[in-house]
């Protein structure tokens, strides 16, 4: 008999980093505001949390991510002034965001790395398993991942991450996975965790991605983590104890993922997201693929 958990309502967005990698445009804009095609990239990260049954939303900001806020509330002078016109459409796009989640917000006051970020989450969630979306991480509404990390994590308890096969010479860039096989060809059991090996110390070459389902149990265990890489309190280290001692939070597993991800932390992946989700949209694509072909004709 399928042993059952408590079902995930809760979805934690770390959005308190600093952009450094697209100054100057986020000096004074956070960088999830950045658009992607005509919406901003934290909406995205929203409606996958929300698609994926996951309806109340937590947000850990720091300063000057005030807009982060407004976007996700109503403009009633906006609202208004649509409405005067008639204009139904953009009415309703405004509109789109505030209804999406109930949202909440909190600030991180120390930025202290991912680990305390999730920590300031406590409060909130309480005792119940909650999801964890990286704001950096765009995943393909057509690759339901979200929803399938939360399909095993209540069926098997404990916490799921996200893994991607990536090149073995890029995996000092990631969080890196030790792993057994199970009987669903996506998921295994995650053994050990590295944060940003080198290549040769590697024990894979699955990636940690932005995506986990996480225990409460994480919490006590990032209480008592101390600052590891970079001098910042590392989730990874806190979901190797977890992987280590299963009667502490029940099992780690993974998700191998193999669909359409976008990494808009990126400043040449967040122009491939935009060129990629441009060509697939009905009202752009058709007319953007035409100047696209032309252009890289011209060009080559």
């Amino acid at each position: 008999m399928t042993q059952s958990h408590p079902r995930i309502s809760k979805a934690v967005i770390p959005a308190a980093g600093l952009g450094t990698r697209f100054l100057p445009a986020t000096k004074a804009t956070p960088k999830e505001m950045l658009p992607v095609v005509d919406k901003p990239a934290i909406q995205y990260v929203v409606e996958e949390a929300v698609s994926a049954g996951l309806s109340d939303v937590l947000m850990i900001t720091g300063r000057n991510k005030r807009p982060l806020e407004d976007h996700f509330d109503r403009n009633y002078e906006l609202e208004e002034a649509l409405t005067r016109k008639g204009d139904a459409e953009r009415l309703a796009k405004v509109q789109e965001s505030s209804d999406l989640a109930t949202m909440h917000y909190v600030r991180q006051g120390d930025p202290r790395g991912l680990g305390h970020a999730v920590l300031c989450a406590a409060p909130h969630v309480g005792d119940q398993p909650f999801a964890v979306l990286l704001g950096d991480d765009l995943i393909d509404p057509r690759d339901p991942l979200l929803a399938r990390m939360v399909e095993v994590q209540e069926r098997e308890g404990g916490s799921v991450i996200a893994l991607m096969e990536v090149d073995p010479e890029q995996i000092h860039l990631y969080g890196c996975a030790a792993v057994e096989p199970t009987a669903d060809g996506d998921v295994v059991k995650i053994t050990n965790l590295v944060e940003k090996p080198s290549p040769a110390d590697a024990p894979s070459n699955l990636a940690i991605i932005g995506r986990y389902v996480l225990d409460p149990a994480v919490f006590d265990i990032l209480r008592k983590t101390e600052p590891g890489r970079g001098n910042e309190i590392q989730l990874t280290d806190a979901l190797q104890k977890l992987a280590e001692n299963e009667d502490v939070g029940g099992p780690v597993h993974g998700v191998v993922f193999k669909g359409r991800r976008y990494d808009t932390g990126d400043r040449g992946d967040y122009l491939r997201a935009i060129v990629r989700l441009a060509c697939e949209r009905e009202d752009l694509g058709p007319e953007f693929r035409t100047w696209l072909r032309s252009y890289v004709t011209e060009e080559m």
